[in-house]
């Protein structure tokens, strides 16, 4: 009996190990492994858009044979492929080879809409972008011969009422000085919404071109002038798994589809809609995506993923878990999802003449440079002081010039340009202390900011801002958005205005002077703006072929 005691004392200490080292095990398993992340994904090519438009396009491409059409009697079909109600297609031939341009009449100076389709052909697909809704638009065609020579066709385009989501959205513009706006003859400004339809207006705010398919967060455009855009399989659907490249006509030309059950968002709300693909995503030179995802773990929105275009299957994991501190995770609390969202990446920009990415995290206030190929860190910017910070990563810290703001919950982090000292960034301050912001400042005025980054002394410098002057009737603690234009114009999106009741959308010049300023009310269903972009909708990579 005593025996059997003290061999069951002795047990104890190896049991409670065991259990220990169990229980260490298991926690430690919610940091993935690259195969268990990939699995859970489920990353894959679909075709199901596309086999529901190959009776469409078998009809373009016959008619793009009938020699019956021509510039005097062209074919014409507005919303071509059923998803873009503004759009047009015309198709005809000509006896000689010609390239084609058209125009869309605006309704006041600067808001026509004009395009030109690339080479010389004796068959013409041109593509109609910018009509406006439920209108009869007046479309001119211009046809330009070899010799010099013009012939021109006026058409005119009936269109339908905008849907209720975008409908019922207020659009107001408070300045529009249109000759000093970066539109160029066939700019809008994309509205980039964090749910529902996304859409696209002129200077006067007038809806010039939109989606059927329902959008979250992610829009991109490409190389070629197509766009990457998240949405759904249906519209009652509340999960966002369905990745398209699609264009401004509507055609899709490839479909990627996610597991359901690996997805979140951020209210934690189970109510509220979900997706696996969450903030922003990117097409690398070798047309792949990067994209920010869930890993089905107990963490969100820390993990980055390279899918393949040809197979749709993940070629590359980067788990920020791995990467940075633990204490940032580990003591992070959990929201009311049961999900721990410790970092909140909101931003991946590439940049493929040295084979870096820059990523921004918001609820740990940071943004950070890392090689793509090794996954090394290259710098840190945190309000987060040196000497919290293991020592490994303390010489990777930019210290900020005397006047350089901290980041706070920021946004669309991407770079400008570079220098034989470093790299010039945009991004746009949310200015709201999560973790480690600015507790001075915070609440009190959101703004885009410009920094140059000097790699040699590693050292930040804050070169121009525009916001704070606004104060905190433009505070916005969540979304946002700052684009530089090719004019030197800079378009920022505070998309939470108001706590979002609404979004404002301004454009200023080189001296800070407001050139455009439209506010964005009823957004209806949290349909907020995530981003702005202004967009050539016609952009010079872009070919459209039913042939192809």
């Amino acid at each position: 009996m005593r025996r059997k005691k003290f061999f069951l004392l002795a047990l104890i200490p190896f049991v409670l190990f065991i259990l220990v080292g169990c229980s260490s095990k298991s926690d430690d398993a919610q940091t993935l492994s690259t195969a268990q992340i990939k699995k859970n994904i489920g990353s894959k090519l679909i075709s199901t858009r596309e086999n529901e438009q190959k009776d469409l396009t078998k009809e373009y491409q016959k008619v793009t044979k009938n020699k019956a059409y021509t510039l005097e009697n062209p074919y014409t079909k507005v919303n071509p492929y059923k998803d873009s109600p503004l759009t047009a297609l015309v198709i005809f031939k000509t006896n000689k080879e010609a390239k084609v341009s058209y125009t869309v009449a605006g309704k006041t100076a600067n808001t026509s809409v004009t395009n030109s389709v690339k080479g010389y052909h004796k068959t013409h697909q041109v593509p109609v972008a910018g009509l406006y809704a439920d209108d009869n638009n007046t479309i001119t065609i211009t046809v330009t011969y070899k010799d010099g020579t013009t012939d021109t066709k006026e058409l005119t385009l009936k269109t339908g009422a905008l849907p209720k989501y975008i409908a019922n959205a207020k659009i107001v513009v408070s300045k529009n000085d249109k000759d000093k706006m970066d539109i160029g003859q066939n700019k809008l400004t994309l509205i980039n919404r964090t749910t529902k339809e996304p859409f696209a207006i002129d200077a006067d705010g007038n809806v010039r071109w939109y989606s059927t398919n329902y959008s979250q967060h992610t829009i991109e455009q490409t190389d070629n002038g197509h766009l990457l855009i998240l949405t759904k399989k249906n519209v009652d659907s509340s999960v966002y798994n369905d990745l398209i490249e699609t264009d401004v006509m509507g055609r899709v030309y490839q479909e990627y589809s996610f597991n359901s059950k690996v997805k979140s968002n951020d209210s934690g709300n189970a109510k509220d809609e979900t997706t696996v693909i969450h903030h922003d995503l990117l097409e690398l030179p070798n047309k792949d995506i990067l994209a920010t995802v869930n890993d089905g773990s107990k963490y969100k929105e820390d993990v980055m993923v390279q899918i393949s275009h040809k197979t749709g299957k993940i070629v590359k994991v980067i788990d920020l878990k791995k990467l940075l501190p633990s204490s940032m995770y580990k003591n992070y609390k959990k929201g009311s999802d049961g999900k721990i969202d410790w970092f909140h990446q909101n931003a991946v920009d590439y940049d493929k003449t040295d084979n870096t990415i820059m990523i921004s995290g918001r609820n740990q206030d940071m943004i950070m440079k890392l090689n793509y190929k090794t996954n090394k860190i290259i710098w840190i910017y945190s309000g987060k002081s040196k000497s919290s910070w293991p020592k490994k990563y303390r010489s990777k810290l930019l210290t900020p010039t005397k006047g350089t703001t901290i980041t706070g919950g920021q946004h669309g982090l991407y770079q400008l340009s570079k220098d034989k000292n470093g790299e010039n960034i945009i991004l746009y301050d949310n200015n709201i202390d999560v973790t480690n912001g600015n507790k001075k400042t915070s609440g009190k005025y959101s703004q885009a900011v410009q920094y140059h980054i000097n790699t040699k002394k590693m050292t930040i410098d804050q070169t121009w801002a525009y916001g704070k002057s606004l104060g905190k009737g433009n505070f916005t603690n969540i979304i946002g958005y700052a684009e530089r234009e090719s004019n030197g114009n800079t378009l920022i999106d505070f998309g939470f205005k108001n706590n979002g009741k609404e979004s404002n959308i301004i454009e200023v010049d080189k001296d800070n002077n407001q050139v455009f300023n439209v506010t964005i009310k009823n957004a209806s269903s949290k349909a907020y703006v995530y981003r702005a972009y202004r967009l050539e909708f016609y952009p010079s990579g872009y070919t459209f072929d039913v042939n192809k």
